[in-house]
C-alpha cells in the first residue's frame, strides 16, 4: 500500500469519527431539548394542579364559614324560640292566677314549674329536657 492510500484511509477513518462524534452531539442537544420541554410541561401542569388545590381550598373555606355562621343563626334561633315559649308559659301561668274561675289545683302548678326550671337550666347550655315519646311500632314480617 501507498503512502496516499493510507493518508486518505486515515482521513476518512478520521472523517467518520468526527461525524460520529458531532451526531451524538446533536442527539444528546436534542434530548435535552426534549427533556426541558417535557419539564416545562410539567411545571405547567404543576401549577395548575396548585391553582385547582388553592381554589378548592378557598371554596371549602367559604363552606365552612357559612356553615359555622348558619349554625349560630340556628343557635340564637333556638335560644329565641326558648325565650318566646319561657315568655308564653309566663304568661299562660300569670293568666292562670289570676283568672278567678280557673282551677287552683297545686299539682298543675308544681309540674309546670318543673319543667320551666328544667328549660331554664337548658336554656344556656342547648340541652332541653328529654322527651318521652313513645318508640315506633315494629313490623313483623
Amino acid at each position: 500500500m501507498s503512502t496516499a492510500v493510507i493518508i486518505v484511509i486515515m482521513v476518512a477513518v478520521l472523517a467518520v469519527i468526527v461525524a460520529l462524534y458531532v451526531a451524538s452531539r446533536r442527539r444528546m442537544a436534542q434530548r435535552r431539548e426534549d427533556q426541558r420541554v417535557i419539564a416545562s410541561e410539567h411545571r405547567q401542569e404543576a401549577e395548575l394542579n396548585r391553582l385547582n388545590a388553592d381554589k378548592e381550598s378557598a371554596i371549602a373555606d367559604e363552606q365552612a364559614a357559612a356553615a359555622r355562621r348558619q349554625a349560630a343563626e340556628a343557635e340564637q334561633r333556638t335560644h329565641s324560640a326558648q325565650l318566646a315559649q319561657l315568655r308564653a308559659d309566663a304568661h299562660a301561668e300569670h293568666a292562670e292566677n289570676l283568672d278567678p274561675d280557673a282551677d287552683s289545683d297545686q299539682s298543675d302548678f308544681d309540674e309546670r314549674q318543673e319543667v320551666l326550671d328544667g328549660e331554664r337550666d337548658g336554656l344556656y347550655t342547648g340541652e332541653r329536657p328529654p322527651v318521652n315519646e313513645p318508640e315506633p311500632a315494629r313490623r313483623q314480617g
